[in-house]
């Protein structure tokens, strides 16, 4: 019976990952629109901006009612979040920008921030959840095939928009009544499970308050801090690899595609083969081994080949794959007693996904290849975090 109730939250965690199309809508973006690389960049600002204002308040208000019920809230958000650029004619077929374009570009941010709100909710609560409908002994194994399956959702930006305009030429905007759809069924699943909910056995209520206190902890610190600069580095990326593919190697038609192979696919494939590292390799070091993997990556970046800037993508993508769940849990497992507060900060950090591309955007403004300094600077920080965690 359990296993059935994993179903529809597998299927949450799917639509879960729709919130990172912010990554490949900015080169969608910026090509349709005609707009700056900063422009566009904005476009995963408003996406990611509610993980710093919502994730806190959401714990709070999961603790008094209940984590189905923030499950369905945060997938009826996001509903109609992709509603609106329904309602304003961006549901597939091509169509002609003016003169209307600038107000089809305000309904796609408005779209992109609802959808973001309801992404930091399904975080809130697609986690937690996932105990409470997992057989024993299983939590674990089901959350790391939960994050698997959301790597799928995140991947459908980039895999969808240059299949549906070869072979039934339809614009990239059939991702929103496609995604529509997806969250529809979740809704309607979800709502039909009847779920019995475990509670914090200390009874610890989180709030704003005794959240921000554990800032002053300086490895707590130090440690939010590495999230949120490495969920504005992975968005930097796949904000700026497309855009790398089209004007400097001059892969327009395939760019997506091939940003894709190169960069979600070793992130999926590294994300479902760390958890049987994890048996063997202790925390720590396999976060200090991760980080040096997509650090040579990002040198590979800039030797000026197109073969090694392929590779170093591929690399940078193995070793991102589990750097957010590392920092989580290496931070937990230090103060296990303080969990809630822990997680509320650690899905707020997520907010380095609205501030850190917008700052890559407008250097890669300057020179698409410089604008990879950014997020290279995020995983120079991480490796000091990370040799720090292992002398702790």
């Amino acid at each position: 019976m359990a296993k059935n109730k994993t179903f529809p939250i597998f299927l949450a965690f799917l639509a879960m990952g729709f919130g990172d199309v912010v990554g490949p809508l900015v080169s969608l973006v910026k090509d349709s629109f005609e707009v700056s690389n900063f422009v566009a960049s904005l476009m995963t600002t408003s996406g990611f901006i509610m993980f710093g204002v919502l994730s806190i308040p959401m714990g709070v208000f999961q603790d008094k009612k209940g984590k189905k019920f923030i499950l369905s809230l945060g997938l009826t958000i996001a509903l109609l979040g992709l509603i609106i650029p329904i309602l304003f004619g961006m549901y597939g077929p091509m169509v002609e920008l003016e003169p209307d374009s600038n107000t089809r570009l305000y309904a796609l941010f408005v779209s992109v921030f609802m959808l973001g709100a309801g992404a930091t909710t399904l975080q809130v609560s697609g986690n937690p959840i996932m105990r409470d409908v997992s057989e024993e002994g299983q939590y674990s194994s089901n959350l790391s095939l939960g994050q698997a399956i959301k790597a799928i959702g995140s991947s459908l930006g980039f895999l969808v928009p240059p299949a549906v305009a070869i072979w039934f030429g339809l614009d990239w905007t059939i991702l929103f009544p496609m995604f529509a759809l997806i969250i529809l069924i979740t809704i309607i699943w979800v709502n039909t499970l009847k779920i019995n909910e475990k509670r914090i056995p200390d009874g610890r209520v989180v709030n704003l308050a005794s959240s921000l206190k554990l800032l002053g902890n300086p490895f707590v610190f130090l440690m939010v801090f590495g999230i949120f600069l490495y969920v504005g580095a992975e968005v930097s990326m796949s904000a700026q690899i497309p855009i790398l593919m089209d004007q400097v190697y001059g892969l327009s038609d395939f760019g997506l595609w091939m940003a894709w192979g190169l960069f979600f696919l070793p992130i999926f494939l590294a994300r479902l083969a760390g958890a049987y590292v994890l048996k063997v390799v202790k925390p720590g070091k396999f976060l200090i081994y991760t980080v040096l993997l997509a650090a040579l990556g990002m040198v590979m970046l800039f030797f000026g080949s197109q073969y090694f800037a392929f590779a170093g993508i591929f690399m940078i993508g193995l070793g991102f794959a589990n750097i957010f769940p590392l920092i989580f849990s290496i931070t937990v497992d230090a103060m296990p007693e303080r969990t809630n507060e822990l997680a509320g900060l650690m899905v707020t950090a997520i907010v380095g996904g609205a501030i850190v591309p917008p700052i890559t955007g407008a250097v890669a403004d300057i020179n698409v290849q410089l604008g990879f300094l950014v997020p290279a600077i995020c995983i120079l920080y991480i490796f000091f975090l990370a040799v720090k965690s292992v002398k702790r």
